[in-house]
């Protein structure tokens, strides 16, 4: 089927599966498993940052300070048009209730939940990660004032420290309902 016929086709839209949780959580590394078992796209909302931006996250998240990076997040999420895609979100993506809704229209949410040792070891590990920090708030305050909103979003958990990210992706598409995963 030549390209334009693919282009210009009716598509039947399926969902999308939309990864949220800390960074650290394995969202990109879970979202990638997840992909390739389904042969599906796989996105990572902070390379389209990074992509907009030309630059790295963190050199963004800093030049902009935390609410006007939020917001800039935001607006890319809402923009999004896709289906048949794991997407893992930037872990600040859950302080704006726009973007949560636009992407709870994509698909189901999968909060990835680790405990605070697991993402304080892991973002020590790679500090140039990226975090939408205020001056002067610490990982902690992050992760615990973020944990209630994953929580609050997500219908479907699933804890991840302590399987690898394979059986992590495994369970997912287990547990989430046939339509989704059948796309």
């Amino acid at each position: 089927m030549p390209i334009d016929s693919l282009i210009t086709a009716p598509r039947k839209l399926a969902p999308c599966i939309v990864l949220i949780g800390m960074a650290g959580a394995g969202k990109s590394t879970v979202g990638e498993a997840i992909a390739r078992a389904l042969d599906w796209a796989f996105l990572d909302s902070d390379s389209i940052i990074e992509a907009i931006y030309g630059a790295r996250l963190q050199t963004i998240a800093d030049a902009l300070g935390k609410d006007a990076f939020i917001d800039a997040e935001c607006e890319i999420i809402r923009s999004l048009r896709i289906n048949r895609t794991v997407i893992a979100t930037g872990g600040s993506v859950v302080y704006r209730d726009a973007a949560m809704r636009h992407l709870t229209a994509l698909g189901p949410l999968v909060y990835l939940d680790a405990p605070f040792v697991v993402i304080e070891k892991r973002v020590a590990a790679k500090p140039d990660r990226g975090l939408a920090i205020a001056p002067g708030e610490s990982l902690a305050d992050l992760f615990y004032e973020r944990a209630d909103l994953y929580n609050a979003w997500a219908p479907f958990h699933c804890a991840v420290h302590a399987d690898s990210p394979g059986e992590c992706a495994r369970r997912i598409i287990r547990d989430l309902p046939p339509e989704v995963v059948r796309g």
